[in-house]
């Protein structure tokens, strides 16, 4: 597993405003792919949480066949941004990899909404395999776009990765 953070150029302000949708993200992304495929040799998913959902979903539009993921999963997504580039929004009818949409029915972030997780479901149907796993429960604490509220699976994040990963694993 790799997880991947802002570039060392981003860490301060603007931080990624504009970077997620720039040709510079891309072609980060796409050297890590490559390294990946080369050092671990194991299938390449782009995971994505809340803003990440932005960066994942786009780079997974821009590549494809060697150079791009095997998988996308998209967890508490942007469904809604007045800041610009909503992930329904994005060209996702490109996507030919599997793709797993992962939100929990509570979600009290203004951009997250649960009611408009079908318009991104519709936006996927070249994806050769998709799916929603929806879940409910856990705690609710605190800013509702942050990870302890149920934007962040809070108190049901073992069940949620359990799930996720057999999912992935099943393709």
């Amino acid at each position: 597993m790799a997880v991947v953070d802002a570039p060392s150029d981003r860490q301060s302000s603007p931080y990624l405003s504009g970077f997620r949708q720039s040709p510079e993200h891309v072609a980060d992304i796409k050297a890590v792919i490559a390294w990946l495929r080369g050092q671990a040799k194991v299938p390449v998913w782009l995971v994505g949480t809340s803003r990440g959902t932005q960066s994942a979903a786009y780079i997974a539009t821009q590549l494809d066949g060697p150079q791009g993921p095997d998988g996308l999963v998209l967890t508490s997504t942007i469904l809604t941004d007045n800041r610009g580039h909503p992930v329904p929004a994005m060209p996702l009818g490109k996507l030919r990899i599997p793709v797993l949409v992962v939100h929990h029915e509570q979600d009290g972030c203004r951009l997250c909404s649960f009611n408009d997780v079908s318009t991104l479901m519709e936006k996927l149907d070249r994806a050769p395999k998709k799916q929603l796993l929806s879940f409910k429960g856990g705690e609710n604490r605190g800013d509702p776009c942050e990870a302890f509220a149920y934007h962040g699976f809070n108190g049901i994040e073992r069940e949620v990765v359990a799930q996720t990963a057999a999912w992935m694993l099943a393709k």
